[in-house]
């Protein structure tokens, strides 16, 4: 039986603040990928950049972990009744036996992007440079540890792209193992110009929107994102929640950014996950890929996903919604798959003109409604990083 529970949940995209602009954009196949307005950037290709980041301001002493990464972070948990939620969580089982666990790729790097450019003759930083509340790898954590006065054990993860992916399956594992009875996990990945002309730099951007498993796919849309999500030990007071049935973690080694072109820690990573939920394929409802919209990475996963399900399974990629959200790709894929799994949705991938006649997996191009029960999630990065997660109600 799964040890993970999900109880509430937020998220800030893209797709707009909070879960109800989340699932109003996914009914109405409303993309919230926009040309490339990134402060510092030349207009290239198209971005899922959140409104209002540079408005939110965090309050009181929370005002050093200032930056855009924090603001994200910060929205995600004021929106969605989500601190109510984990306030309950903390009264019910004690501050010290709720964790947080976060992933993200870059962090607050946008924040010292800021602060090189306000160097002194002298090549200083400015005093005001706050390198521990904001650029620091786990600044994150404390943030969200201080806004829900917790004192569990804390960690952040980076593993490219499966951070925050890799974040919920170690959370069930410590649950699992009983070093905690709940925690905060998610991802929060921030726009910033390392990111974009990284990126730009390994000739990867699509110049269009990004349209996974199309024919004419040319590469990915970046975007930002928060998403946070409660997790409980099963019990009585959570029944008729779902669940995170099974996981499966792989690297397999390949090259720093090229997957193994058999997909070989692909396919471990989706076996894995179904053996710990012990699920056989048929099982499987949905598959949201992780379909960036490059065409060695897209073919890539079909041939992974086809060699462990076959061919029956709907498949899509839900990023020409919230662009590739890095860090917080898991995450935010993870709170859609919930929303499939409530709202009875199989969301055909966006911006798709015609499906690549190659690949060989059941690739939707449309919306459906159906009965959604299980859901598998994959999550891949950069030096052979791959997470799956498998969601569904605890029978």
């Amino acid at each position: 039986m799964s040890a993970a529970v999900f109880t509430a949940m937020s998220a800030v995209s893209a797709l707009g603040h909070g879960i109800q602009a989340t699932e109003a954009a996914l009914l109405a196949r409303r993309s919230g990928l926009r040309p490339n307005d990134f402060p510092g950037m030349e207009p290239s290709g198209h971005i899922g950049r959140v409104e209002g980041v540079d408005a939110i301001e965090l309050p009181g002493p929370l005002a050093a972990y200032a930056c855009r990464n924090n603001r994200l972070a910060y929205a995600a948990a004021r929106a969605d009744g989500f601190a109510d939620a984990v306030a309950r969580a903390r009264d019910r089982y004690g501050a010290d036996r709720v964790g947080v666990l976060i992933g993200t790729s870059t962090s607050g790097i946008e924040a010292l992007e800021r602060a090189y450019r306000g160097r002194d003759a002298d090549g200083r930083l400015p005093a005001r440079f706050r390198f521990r509340e904001t650029h620091d790898l786990y600044s994150s954590a404390r943030l969200l540890r201080a806004i829900f006065d917790l004192t569990g054990p804390a960690l952040v993860i980076s593993t490219a792209c499966s951070s925050s992916a890799n974040a919920v399956a170690t959370a069930s594992d410590w649950l699992e193992a009983g070093l905690i009875d709940a925690a905060v996990v998610g991802g929060i990945d921030s726009l910033c110009l390392t990111t974009l002309r990284g990126f730009q730099s390994l000739e990867l951007l699509s110049p269009e929107p990004c349209q996974p498993c199309g024919t004419d796919r040319k590469g990915l849309s970046i975007g930002e994102a928060a998403a946070l999500l409660l997790v409980e030990r099963p019990s009585s007071a959570t029944a008729g929640h779902i669940g995170l049935l099974g996981h499966g973690c792989s690297n397999d080694a390949h090259h720093m950014s090229t997957p193994h072109p058999e997909g070989l820690g692909a396919r471990l990573a989706m076996t894995q996950a179904l053996e710990r939920a012990r699920l056989a394929p048929a099982d499987i409802d949905y598959v949201n890929l992780h379909g960036t919209g490059t065409p060695f990475n897209d073919a890539v996963e079909d041939l992974a996903v086809h060699a462990v399900l076959g061919e029956r399974p709907p498949c899509s990629s839900t990023k020409g919604w919230s662009g590739h959200t890095l860090g917080t790709a898991g995450a935010l894929e993870a709170v859609i798959a919930l929303l499939c799994i409530r709202l009875g949705l199989l969301p055909g991938c966006l911006n798709l003109k015609t499906v690549d006649p190659r690949l060989r997996c059941n690739v939707l191009s449309e919306n459906r409604r159906a009965s959604v029960r299980r859901v598998l999630s994959n999550s891949f990065g950069f030096g052979g990083n791959n997470c799956c997660l498998v969601f569904g109600p605890l029978d």
